[in-house]
C-alpha cells in the first residue's frame, strides 16, 4: 500500500512538473502586444455585454470605466443585461442612462416571466447578443473594472490578426487577508495557464470578464446550444466551439493594458461555491487534452491530500509526503514568477508554500462537488450533476 501511494504520487508529480515547464516555457515566448501605427486606427464597432444579478455596489463603477475608453464613443455600445436582481441594479442603471446615451438596459424578467430554465446568463448574453448592433461582442463581468486602452487595443489586435475570439487577461483586485491572497494566486495562476495554452494552441480557455468574438461567428457555432444543461461555460465551452470550427483564429490579447480587474469572493463559502460552479463544466470540455490534464490534477491532489492523514499511521510516508509537495511547490514557483510578473503581484509568492495546505483541500472538494453536488451562486440553487 505504502510503496503503491509513493509510486503513483511520484509518477503524478513528476508529469505534473513537466506540465509547469512546459506551461512556463509557452508563457515566456509570449510578447507584449503593441499595436502598429496602421492599427490604431479606429474602425472596429463593439458591443460590450455587462450580464448583472444583485450588482448595486459594483454596477455603477464598472460601467463608467467602459465609458472612460478612449475609443470613439459611435463605435460602440454598453448593453447591461439585468439578470432578475432583487436589489436597484436596474434602477442604477436607468440613472446612468441619463449621463451615457450608448447604455442600454436589457430587462430577463421580460422576456422569462414564464420560463423554468435557470441557466440566466445564457439567456442574457443571447438576448445582449441578439440586440446589439457591434460587430464584435466583448463580455466583461458587473463587478469589473476595465482599463482606459481596452477597445482600442481590442481594435488594434483585430486589425492585425484577423482572430475570430480574443481571450485576454484578468486579475482580482488587490487584497491583505489571507483568503484575498489565495484568491489572486488561485486565480493568477489560471490565467497564467490560460495566456500560455491560448497562445500556444495546446488548448483553450478564456474568463467571460475579459472575452470578445465576432458577433457573426455566436450564430456560425450555434451559440450555446449544447451545453444547456449547465449554468456556467458560457466562455469556455464557447471558446471550445469557436477553436473546432476555427482551430487557427484563437487569439490572446498579451498586453497589461488590457488587464480587467475584478472581485475576489468576501468569504470561504462563496469562493467555494464560485470554484464548485467552475469545476462543473469540467466533463462537458470536448477536448480530449483539457479533461485529462484536470482530470489528472485533481487525482493528484486527492493523492496529496489523502496522504496528510496516512503520515499518522504510516510513518514512513512522512518524508516522501514531504518530497513530493516541496516537488510540486517549486514546479508551480517556477511557472508563476514570469506570471505573477506580468500582473505586478510578484510579492505574493511569499505566501505560496504556507498556502499548499489549503489549496489540497480546495482542489479536491470542489472538483469533486462540482460534478457530484450543488451550489449556491446569486441566490440560486444550481444542481450540477444534471445531465440535458
Amino acid at each position: 500500500m505504502i510503496s503503491g501511494w509513493i509510486l503513483a504520487a511520484g509518477i503524478g508529480v513528476g508529469a505534473y512538473a513537466l506540465l509547469m515547464v512546459l506551461y512556463r516555457l509557452h508563457f515566456q515566448q509570449l510578447r507584449p502586444f503593441l499595436p502598429l501605427p496602421v492599427s490604431r486606427n479606429p474602425v472596429i464597432s463593439f458591443s460590450v455585454l455587462i450580464p448583472a444579478r444583485n450588482e448595486s455596489a459594483s454596477i455603477a463603477d464598472c460601467i463608467r470605466s467602459v465609458f472612460n475608453n478612449a475609443y470613439p464613443s459611435y463605435l460602440y455600445e454598453v448593453i447591461v443585461i439585468d439578470d432578475h436582481s432583487e436589489d436597484d441594479t436596474a434602477q442604477q442603471v436607468m440613472g446612468l442612462q441619463k449621463e451615457y446615451a450608448g447604455l442600454q438596459l436589457i430587462r430577463l424578467s421580460d422576456y422569462s416571466k414564464h420560463e423554468t430554465s435557470t441557466l440566466y446568463k445564457k439567456r442574457a448574453l443571447e438576448l445582449g447578443i441578439r440586440e446589439s448592433k457591434g460587430d464584435w461582442i466583448v463580455t466583461t463581468d458587473a463587478d469589473a473594472l476595465v482599463p482606459r486602452n481596452w477597445l482600442s487595443l481590442l481594435n488594434s489586435y483585430i486589425q492585425e490578426h484577423d482572430p475570430m475570439m480574443i481571450a485576454a487577461p484578468v486579475i482580482f483586485h488587490s487584497g491583505k487577508s489571507i483568503l484575498s491572497i489565495f484568491q489572486q494566486l488561485d486565480f493568477m495562476t489560471m490565467q497564467g495557464i490560460t495566456a500560455a495554452s491560448v497562445a500556444s494552441g495546446m488548448h483553450s480557455m478564456c474568463n467571460g470578464a475579459n472575452l470578445a468574438y465576432r458577433k457573426e461567428i455566436f450564430y456560425a457555432v450555434g451559440g450555446f446550444a449544447g451545453n444547456e444543461h449547465l449554468a456556467t461555460g458560457d466562455d469556455m465551452l464557447l471558446m471550445h466551439k469557436v477553436k473546432r470550427a476555427y482551430p487557427e483564429k484563437i487569439g490572446y490579447l498579451f498586453s497589461k493594458a488590457s488587464i480587467v480587474t475584478t472581485g475576489p469572493q468576501e468569504s470561504w463559502k462563496a469562493f467555494f461555491q464560485q470554484r464548485i460552479r467552475w469545476a462543473s463544466k469540467a466533463d462537458s470540455y470536448d477536448e480530449p487534452i483539457i479533461f485529462g490534464v484536470l482530470l489528472g490534477v485533481w487525482l493528484l491532489n486527492t493523492l496529496l491530500l489523502f496522504g496528510i492523514p496516512a503520515v499518522f499511521f504510516y510513518r514512513s510516508l512522512l518524508f516522501p509526503w514531504l518530497a513530493l509537495m516541496v516537488i510540486k511547490t517549486i514546479a508551480e514557483l517556477y511557472f508563476l514568477f514570469p506570471v505573477a510578473a506580468f500582473f505586478e503581484r510578484k510579492k505574493l509568492l511569499i505566501y505560496f508554500p504556507f498556502l499548499q495546505p489549503l489549496h489540497l483541500v480546495y482542489m479536491v472538494i470542489a472538483g469533486w462537488l462540482g460534478k457530484f453536488g450543488n451550489y449556491e451562486w446569486k441566490n440560486r440553487v444550481i444542481v450540477t450533476s444534471s445531465k440535458p
